[in-house]
């Protein structure tokens, strides 16, 4: 029997729900039959969705009149709705334009999100009267040449190396270039025709030049008739070295020819995308071919598209991957319902015509059907890792008597060198994977050299600290690298923050320092777990202690690196180049330094007594 103050809550429920419902009808009346976008918020006014619409009233107005087709992710985000804004565009290509836009900017909570912020690598011509061949990263210069561009860094690579053994173009920076008085090592092993020293003409290495650029253009076939009719020319010639140079030249392209898996007698550019779905996990294939040739592939995972169709995912990718990233002039995407107004966007984005086919024939209908293999392998793969990392979860939540709610960790994990450059790892698991974005390292200031406690308790301290005073979301568990002392320190740190939450668990090395002998340490026990080398749990402790370890480490050897090769003398201030110039000229170098006393320190010119003994005390 329930209580008045229950029917009254009861009442207040079903008064709010009124009211909510009374003014989002209201916003429905007055939608116009135009394209926009819409903006769903919730009680906070936080941007739950975005969307297009060709017609913004039937659009918004369906969430509402059809719940119960809906899938439960959008039944869910509904049931959160507030508010609604809208705004009214020119047409629908437009609408897609400014969505985007706001997916980027907002990251709403219930629309598919591809997080791929990295730039792609291009293949360099450079504006030189010996133009460079090189690798590139970031913005172009509209006066010079890029080919691209490629699904990684290693496939500009493998072309370079490729160029360079047919072609002979010069990889060095202008600055070596223009220094050089005799041939270098690239010219030694042929991978260079040496135009620094004049070893090859200028028609020469044009000519070298316009066979590159044709090849990279996918005009295979008129490069090999170019490079006959050389051959053919010099052996009439008598200049026989000349007629075997291009006919490897020949040679090397026709092997790299018959090893293309794909290939296009058009020589156009391309883009394939698939989609598959495998155990609740999503995954794009990317297929880059490039002048008719295929350049790799690169797997993309969407995030928020849990019950989301696969058309919902395609859509999502063309619209959102494009806006960062130049399009070809064809895309092969078979799951998009209304293609032609991603034409549309596309274009006017790229400046030329894109054409979206869904449908293709002959070798492109092979592309796709890899491409679409491709994906659901990508998908099986993810979505067997993900279902082993949730086994492995409940594994050690039943193991150590943890609740369902344990599911972020944060590790820690300490690294030096006998006390120097010491630095600390912080590395974060959540969601049954490691989250790369979220990891940190600190610089360690603690002045015992080799405190490991110390250490650990400074990066504690400056870890939680900041996410205290910033209200930052704590981790549900820390695990710290080290035994019964470590954790500890950890417990004081929690204490004096004022945190009963986080769980603390220590990872303490077994006998031996044998892996999978680990005992696990948790305050309030009075013996440690030892769950076995096999058992599921444990195995993702160690998954994400080794992640924090080799953190660790990666950080402390390139501090220690640079502060092995720089000067002592840089960290002082009030001593500049000039002066450490003198001091270096007169002691002979820094052991000389170091062995000068004060006096002998101020008798150099522009030393005081004051920065003297502070040069003396920093040295010792």
């Amino acid at each position: 029997m329930s209580t008045p103050d229950e029917k009254t809550s009861d009442i207040v429920d079903l008064t709010e729900a009124a009211s909510v419902a009374a003014r989002i009808a209201e916003t429905l009346i007055d939608l116009p039959h135009l394209p926009g976008i819409y903006r769903m918020l919730n009680q906070n006014e936080d941007v739950l969705y975005v969307g297009k619409a060709i017609d913004l009233k039937k659009r918004v107005s369906s969430y509402f009149q059809r719940t119960a087709t809906l899938s439960p992710r959008i039944q869910l985000m509904v049931a959160q709705v507030r508010a609604i804004q809208t705004t009214v565009t020119r047409s629908e290509s437009e609408a897609l334009l400014l969505e985007n836009n706001l997916i980027k900017s907002l990251s709403p909570r219930y629309n598919i999100l591809f997080r791929d912020d990295k730039s792609y690598p291009y293949l360099h011509l450079s504006a030189h009267p010996y133009p460079r061949l090189g690798f590139h990263r970031g913005g172009v210069d509209k006066k010079e040449r890029y080919f691209g561009p490629f699904p990684s860094s290693g496939a500009v690579r493998q072309s370079i190396q490729l160029l360079q053994k047919v072609f002979l173009l010069r990889p060095c920076e202008d600055s070596v270039f223009t220094n050089r008085s005799r041939p270098c090592l690239m010219h030694q092993i042929k991978r260079c025709s040496a135009p620094c020293v004049n070893l090859i003409s200028p028609e020469q290495y044009a000519e070298d030049v316009q066979s590159a650029t044709l090849f990279l253009s996918g005009k295979e076939d008129d490069v090999i008739a170019q490079l006959i009719e050389r051959m053919q020319e010099a052996a009439q010639s008598q200049h026989y070295e000349l007629a075997a140079k291009h006919r490897d030249q020949v040679s090397a392209l026709r092997a790299v020819i018959e090893k293309q898996y794909v290939s296009d007698v058009s020589g156009r550019d391309a883009d394939v995308i698939a989609c598959a779905h495998y155990a609740g996990v999503n995954c794009v294939n990317l297929v880059m071919i490039r002048g008719g040739r295929h350049m790799g592939d690169h797997n993309y995972f969407p995030k928020h598209d849990a019950d989301t169709d696969l058309q919902n995912v395609a859509e999502a990718f063309v619209s959102q991957h494009y806006q960062n990233h130049p399009a070809p002039p064809l895309i092969f995407v078979r799951e998009l319902e209304e293609p032609e107004t991603l034409e549309l966007m596309l274009s006017q984005v790229a400046g030329f015509r894109v054409q979206i086919m869904s449908h293709p024939n002959g070798a492109r209908r092979v592309w796709l059907e890899m491409a679409e293999k491709n994906a659901l392998i990508g998908a099986r793969h993810t979505g067997t890792l993900k279902s082993n990392q949730q086994t492995r979860l409940l594994a050690l939540q039943t193991a150590l008597g943890l609740g369902a709610h344990i599911r972020r960790f944060e590790c820690f994990d300490i690294s030096h060198t006998m006390g120097e450059a010491t630095v600390a790892s912080c590395v974060v698991y959540d969601h049954d994977e490691l989250r790369k974005s979220e990891y940190r390292r600190f610089n360690i200031t603690t002045p015992v050299a080799g405190d490991d406690y110390g250490a650990m308790k400074e990066v504690l301290e400056r870890r939680y600290h900041r996410l205290v005073e910033e209200e930052a979301i704590l981790p549900d568990a820390i695990l710290i690298d080290g035994g019964k002392g470590q954790l500890g320190i950890a417990r004081e740190v929690m204490a004096n923050l004022g945190l009963s939450t986080p769980l603390l668990i220590g990872v303490a090395k077994g006998e031996g320092r044998k892996a999978g002998l680990e005992a696990l340490w948790v305050p309030g026990q009075d013996r440690p777990f030892l769950l076995g080398a096999d058992h599921p749990g444990l195995l993702l402790i160690l998954q994400i202690r080794d992640e924090a370890h080799r953190f660790a480490i990666t950080g402390h050897r390139a501090r220690r690196g640079k502060s092995r090769s720089q000067s002592p003398l840089e960290n002082i201030a009030g001593v500049g180049s000039k002066r450490r110039q003198r001091l270096l000229a007169h002691f002979g170098g820094l052991r000389g330094l170091q062995a000068a006393g004060v006096e002998e320190i101020a008798q150099i010119e522009g030393i005081s007594a004051t920065l003297a003994e502070k040069i003396y005390q920093e040295l010792h």
